[in-house]
């Protein structure tokens, strides 16, 4: 019996449309990448429903003849290469030809262009792989593609879509991506008749930046310029001892295109390693310039990621470039390595005749002579529900032991669950006690955190954040949870504004507990008593749930009894 087919080729196509479009944002960021590349220096974005009914993006860029507007649709059409020696100097953000192919595969589209040549502009209407009608029409220099029920033929797709304020807020996000790429632009997005980002275009990346971010942001970064022969690093990262809470504000751009890339990640916070203070995380808008040549962008079918030839050469890059412009700052004369303890390595002690690595056990503590050493409770005391602490390790873990084995417990994904359940009983109460700010905190939102914030407004006012608006994208947060400092509130609101904006609305209300159990928990590195470790050992085995964190993250390791026993031969 034949079991193999080839696929009907309207079926195909829309098996591969759904790797390059998987959602509002998808078109949006294909479609805009189209009008760069056009030379537009404006470009407007309309959407209804969260692009779910409409998506309309116009610039007035170098436009199509009606020759090209007849050619675009096709698959693997473009303007961007013509030979495989092309693949290795690649300047522009779309190359492969399939943007618009998949986009009409899947929707009701039309297009409208004119390039300046003659007196007439093209108009071309599809519906899924059918061609309905081609026109000449009147249209000023530039092009306008309207892309209408996203996924009508793919009604299994459309099934896995988030809320329209959600997709909005992906949409938001991406624009502003781009917008911080090119400031020479100007960027609008409107949703229905509300525009929800306007960028007039600007003189530079600082400018930008404070457009978006506002000055907070902005006076907490330092310039970042640095060259190593044709590569070079570019823009703006956190000053030392500044920083976040969160990695919400690292943002990398190679030769001019958004990536996220965990070479670049990882170089930026090794550069910052004895940087900042202690739980913080830069923030960066960072442009790295490579030679076409030395990176891969055809590795990704939405082209989000990259491929170094040399990505040590490029870790390296990104940690001298942040290294000297901290220097810079900071009016140091000596040059370190950024990433390493500028103390030297840690000492070596002798002790009982056995050489010790000072930096591994540094956190142990040991038992107080006052202590019992067999760390059974006396007859006054109760039972404890959970193993007998014997004390900390590296300032992180807690060790404790039971008949059972010995229990590694990471003290901060410790806490994170002890809080969070008992957050969960205040929350289900509504009985967040509150503190009220003397003087309100002012707050400058970018887009997307206006929108998570308007679509989670109650949730975060059941948590104790009351905030209102001030007219544009300022707002003044006026009370916030008593279990917060006040210095801390701004800080976490707005990192929780970021984290709660990416959740499925029924998994928010638990995503707002967890990550304010995450940030109000003790931090790894924190010296702990022996009469709090063993309060946290003994409420984290009350909770429902001691091996796993709210986030998922593992809480203890057992090593238990038989291991032992096995690894010492005495089984």
């Amino acid at each position: 019996m034949k079991r193999i087919h080839i696929l009907p080729p309207e079926l195909a196509q829309k098996i591969a449309a759904g790797e390059v479009i998987e959602r509002p944002v998808s078109v949006v960021k294909e479609l805009v990448e189209n009008s760069l590349d056009a030379e537009a220096t404006e470009i407007r974005v309309d959407l209804l429903d969260g692009g779910n009914k409409l998506i309309k993006v116009r610039d007035n860029g170098l436009g199509m003849s009606p020759e090209d507007a007849a050619l675009c649709f096709r698959r693997h059409s473009t303007s961007k290469i013509a030979g495989e020696e092309d693949l290795e100097r690649i300047s522009t953000l779309g190359f492969r030809g399939e943007a618009l192919a998949s986009i009409s595969a899947v929707s009701r589209l039309t297009l409208k262009t004119f390039d300046g040549n003659g007196d007439r502009g093209t108009e071309i209407e599809r519906e899924g792989d059918k061609l309905l009608h081609v026109t000449d029409i009147a249209f000023p220099r530039g092009t306008s593609v309207e892309v209408r029920e996203l996924f009508f033929n793919l009604p299994a797709r459309r099934k896995f879509l988030r809320s329209d304020r959600s997709e909005l807020s992906f949409i938001a996000k991406y624009l502003t991506n781009a917008a911080l790429a090119y400031p020479g632009v100007r960027f609008i997005l409107a949703h229905g008749p509300r525009e929800v980002l306007s960028c007039p275009e600007v003189t530079g990346l600082r400018e930008r930046i404070f457009q978006l971010y506002g000055r907070a942001v902005l006076d907490g970064l330092m310039e970042v310029d640095y060259r190593e022969g044709e590569c070079g690093v570019r823009g703006f990262a956190s000053r030392p001892l500044r920083g976040r809470a969160d990695r919400n504000h690292q943002f990398f751009y190679v030769n001019a295109r958004p990536v996220k890339d965990r070479t670049l990640q990882a170089a930026l916070n090794q550069a910052y390693s004895g940087m900042l203070e202690k739980d913080r995380s830069a923030e960066a808008f960072l442009f790295l310039s490579v030679p076409f040549s030395e990176v891969d962008v055809n590795v990704h079918p939405a082209k989000a990621e990259v491929r170094f030839r040399d990505p040590q050469a490029i870790f390296r890059l990104v940690l001298r470039s942040v290294g000297q412009a901290a220097l810079r700052v900071s009016g140091i004369k000596e040059v370190y390595s950024p990433g390493k303890d500028p103390r030297g390595p840690a000492p070596r002690v002798e002790e009982e005749g056995l050489p010790l690595d000072f930096a591994a056990f540094q956190g142990v503590r040991k038992r107080r002579p006052e202590e019992p050493a067999n760390f059974e409770p006396s007859q006054a005391e109760p039972a404890r529900p959970g193993p007998a602490v014997l004390g900390q390790y590296l300032n992180m873990y807690i060790v404790a032991v039971s008949d059972e084995g010995v229990f590694v417990i990471d003290q901060h994904n410790a806490h994170e669950r002890v809080l969070y359940e008992k957050y969960l009983e205040v929350d289900r109460k509504r009985s967040w006690p509150r503190k009220m700010l003397l003087i309100p905190v002012i707050m400058e939102f970018p887009p997307s955190g206006v929108l998570s914030f308007e679509e989670n407004r109650g949730l975060f006012e059941d948590a104790g954040f009351l905030v209102e608006g001030m007219g544009g994208r300022s707002y003044s947060l006026k009370e916030h949870p008593d279990v917060f400092k006040a210095e801390e509130a701004r800080e976490i609101f707005l990192g929780l504004l970021e984290e709660v904006g990416r959740e499925k609305a029924a998994g928010r209300r638990e995503k707002l507990l967890a990550a304010m159990a995450c940030k109000s928990a003790i931090k790894a590195g924190e010296v702990l008593p022996m009469a709090k470790m063993e309060y946290l050992v003994d409420e984290l085995f009350r909770t429902s749930q001691p091996s796993l964190c709210p986030h998922g993250r593992p809480v203890v390791v057992k090593i238990d009894r038989a291991t032992i026993d096995k690894g010492l031969r005495r089984n």
